[in-house]
């Protein structure tokens, strides 16, 4: 089974790099090369319900050290696939991470699987600008007050916590919060890495002000 294809594909993307990217400061992953825990690691990955390891996003990435990308893709497989969150919540608290972190290869992992989840297209146009969007329903405007707050002032309000408390339970918010503390880890490896973005779009997201 072939788990990760990256070397071609990759070497080209880099020498295509358009005018705005910054060059990429890993080289690709190649199968051939890697360690033995960096196999089990892939095939751990691949075997689980992403079906493959993605050569363009973080897990990649984290690959490079294999203990670490294993205990946390499981970690996020969990946050993923069985938070308390409905998809379309986890799906939006992931979209305002990225917008958090200026992180545009999260970004456009999330953005079609947010609306494909059921966030308007309006709601993710207007956070994409930094906006607070507008229209947003009862539970998303729970889930962005909770997240604007943990990020902007590292704490949470009373009332805040309470609406998320008493929509989700207590395991919905430990879920959101490691949702977004997840994420934020994978923003950092991305925008540290500083990956081409794929098919050498420009950026999605401009600088939050």
């Amino acid at each position: 089974m072939k788990l990760i294809s990256i070397a071609a594909g990759c070497v080209l993307a880099f020498a295509l790099l358009p005018a705005h990217a910054q060059m990429p400061r890993f080289k690709p992953l190649v199968e051939s090369e890697m360690s033995e825990a960096q196999l089990k690691a892939a095939r751990d990955i691949a075997s689980g319900p992403r079906g493959r390891l993605n050569p363009d996003g973080p897990n990649a990435l984290l690959l490079r050290s294999p203990d670490l990308m294993s205990r946390t893709q499981r970690v996020g497989e969990y946050l993923r696939y069985n938070s308390a969150l409905p998809l379309r919540l986890n799906e939006f608290a992931i979209l305002i991470t990225a917008r958090q972190w200026n992180a545009q290869v999260e970004w456009i992992a999330h953005h079609p699987l947010a609306l494909k989840a059921g966030i308007a297209p309006a709601v993710a146009a207007d956070l994409q600008q930094g906006k607070r969007p507008a229209g947003m329903k009862d539970d998303e405007e729970i889930i962005y007050q909770f997240l604007k707050e943990l990020h902007e002032t590292k704490a949470v309000g009373d009332a805040t916590f309470k609406a998320v408390l008493d929509k989700f339970g207590e395991r919905g918010v430990i879920d959101l919060i490691g949702l977004t503390g997840y994420y934020t880890m994978l923003a950092m490896v991305l925008n540290v890495a500083q990956m081409p973005l794929p098919g050498g779009v420009p950026p999605p997201l401009p600088a939050l002000r």
